[in-house]
């Protein structure tokens, strides 16, 4: 018995151990897809940002 006990434990040690890899994996590529909407909200930002200035800037430019 004590064979099949200790495959037993090793079975359920490789299990855990793969389903934290698992998790791990998943978590990483949460935070990449975040790290990526973070990239493209800043970009919009900064986008709308240039489109304002620029529009600024032709209306004063029609003022003079």
């Amino acid at each position: 018995m004590g064979f099949l006990d200790d495959a037993k434990e090793t079975a359920e040690a490789a299990a855990k151990k793969v389903g934290r890899a698992v998790e791990d994996g998943v978590d990483k590529a949460k935070d990449k897809v975040d790290e990526i909407k973070a990239d493209a909200e800043v970009k919009r930002a900064e986008a709308e940002r240039d489109s304002v200035k620029a529009r600024n800037e032709a209306k004063d430019k029609l003022r003079d």
